[in-house]
């Protein structure tokens, strides 16, 4: 027991020194760049909504979406890399509705309809710090400074 104890600990630190490698030589950035003038290859991802915390099933949805732009990468394609946040539709008005007490279309418009949709807007980056220390712990390669965002 103490050994896969030690083991885990051991790979914890191992991967955090990976990750803090990658980031001060910017390893992912180099990648992108190393291949610009390249045969393209445009990849995508369908956004998350950051009003909801990150589970296990978003980890496997981000891995196998970083999977692909890698290995057209090392395929020779370039392949840029951009995150996105989805911030419009029902996941959204279904968490405000829900903190608000709301449960009908008439309560939100006895609330308000503009300062329910000023609510929507609040909410939307309500976990993004969540996402993004789960990006980058999971060692995924996606350019997070300036992500498309829907709305």
């Amino acid at each position: 027991m103490q050994f896969e104890k030690t083991a885990s600990v051991v790979t914890a630190k191992r991967e955090e020194e990976i990750l803090d490698f990658w980031n001060k030589e910017r390893i992912f950035q180099q990648s992108v760049k190393n291949r610009e003038g390249c045969k393209p290859f445009v990849f995508f991802e369908g956004p998350p909504t950051a009003n909801g915390m990150p589970h296990p099933g978003h980890v496997l949805t981000k891995a196998m979406k970083d999977l692909v732009p890698r290995y057209k990468t090392m395929c020779g394609c370039h392949v840029g890399r951009k995150a996105g946040w989805d911030t419009h539709g029902l996941p959204v008005e279904l968490e405000v509705e829900k903190q608000l007490g709301l449960t009908c279309k008439q309560d939100i418009e006895r609330y308000g309809i503009e300062a329910f949709i000023k609510k929507c807007r609040e909410s939307v980056f309500k976990y993004e710090s969540e996402w993004r220390r789960m990006v980058t712990r999971g060692g995924f390669w996606i350019d997070m400074e300036d992500p498309y965002i829907t709305c």
